[in-house]
């Protein structure tokens, strides 16, 4: 789904239309970025401003790239952003460089992306439901939603849910709504109690090496100054706005942020901020699940053609069921009747399983 359709479909509240097929098909394999967060034993000022010690030992991420990766040019301005974490709260810190800092949007919830805008989305569990997305603008403005499932399954956004005990701030290295001067960039701050991704007194429990997947998402406009204000640059044969520039921590390969199985992942280390690097690596499962992906997609072609979901993995046309990634020989099998379906990667002493729905719901065997 294109970002313009996600922006629209959750704007007017109507995420549970049908969806074009193109939504549905599966896009190339990136591999998603990792990002290891340490732990603050000092209390961070929500100011905007990373003044803090432990903000000054936590490392930079990758800057920012296009949604699509490499196939896009870079973006025109740096985005990169660090993270921290104490016994009850992750905190993020976001740097936004901009020559020309505006918003207009002040009423929480209003939707944030029509300005220039800084946006998180996070999965703590990694099965790619029940996720949330938060955005804010250069005034501290914010919309924060939570989704059962991903549009592309007719999922709505639930805009009455709200981060509880989040606080945020944003700090303007320039002036806000000046046309004319060149501002240098603006920053977000934000703290979350890992409470508010609970649900019914369900206790997020965070320790050493706790996996989440998570990504970040700017929003950036192009503008022109207008009668002294900055106004969205237009086209001029049909004077809309033009599209909005998508630059993602985590390249998604696809112009949908909605895709949590492409998010990147966040690794908590039990460890002070400054501490001596350790070494993270993604399980080694989670590459061999694109193999689910690719009968995820399969079924749902399949399905438009023929109103019914394929009885058999050969009736996909998927012939080998074995498969060797990062020295782990896995067999593919498949489970189906005509509305659903379950497929199953596993090795043989079945160590490593995982499995995806036809609602795209993936389930991994924890060890």
């Amino acid at each position: 789904m294109s970002q313009l359709i996600r922006h629209v479909i959750a704007g007017l509240g109507l995420a549970c239309l049908s969806l074009p097929s193109y939504a549905q098909k599966k896009a190339a394999y990136l591999a998603p970025r990792q990002y290891p967060v340490y732990q603050t034993t000092t209390p961070i000022k929500l100011d905007g401003k990373p003044d803090e010690a432990a903000w000054q030992e936590a490392e930079w991420s990758q800057d920012f790239t296009d949604i699509e990766g490499d196939k896009q040019p870079a973006p025109a301005m740096r985005t990169r952003l660090k993270m921290l974490w104490d016994q009850d709260h992750l905190y993020i810190l976001a740097e936004l460089e901009d020559q020309n800092i505006w918003a207009t949007l002040h009423q929480h919830d209003t939707i944030i992306y029509h300005d220039n805008d800084f946006e998180i989305f996070v999965d703590p569990d990694g099965d790619t439901h029940q996720y949330f997305e938060l955005e804010i603008n250069p005034f501290n403005t914010v919309m924060d939603l939570f989704m059962p499932k991903p549009y592309r399954e007719n999922g709505d956004a639930l805009m009455n849910w709200d981060a509880q005990g989040m606080r945020t701030a944003t700090h303007i290295d320039g002036t806000l709504n000046k046309p004319g001067d060149k501002d240098k960039k603006w920053t977000v701050e934000m703290s979350i109690p890992f409470s508010a991704f609970g649900f019914f007194n369900q206790h997020i429990r965070i320790k050493d090496s706790t996996m989440w997947r998570i990504n970040f998402s700017r929003v950036e406009w192009d503008t022109d100054i207008v009668n002294g204000k900055y106004v969205k640059r237009t086209d001029k044969a049909t004077g809309k706005p033009l599209p909005e520039h998508n630059w993602v921590w985590s390249p998604q390969g696809i112009i949908n942020m909605h895709a949590p199985e492409k998010w990147g992942y966040l690794f908590f280390v039990q460890r002070p901020v400054g501490s001596t690097p350790v070494k993270l690596s993604i399980p080694a499962i989670e590459e061999a699940k694109e193999n689910l992906w690719d009968v995820y997609h399969q079924q749902n072609t399949y399905r438009q053609s023929h109103g019914r979901y394929a009885a058999s993995l050969s009736d996909l046309g998927i012939s080998e069921t074995t498969f060797t990634v990062n020295g782990i020989t896995y067999t593919l099998s498949m489970e189906a009747i005509s509305g659903q379906y379950t497929a199953t990667i596993s090795d043989k002493t079945g160590a490593h399983k995982a499995s995806i729905d036809q609602e795209g719901k993936i389930t991994t065997k924890k060890h």
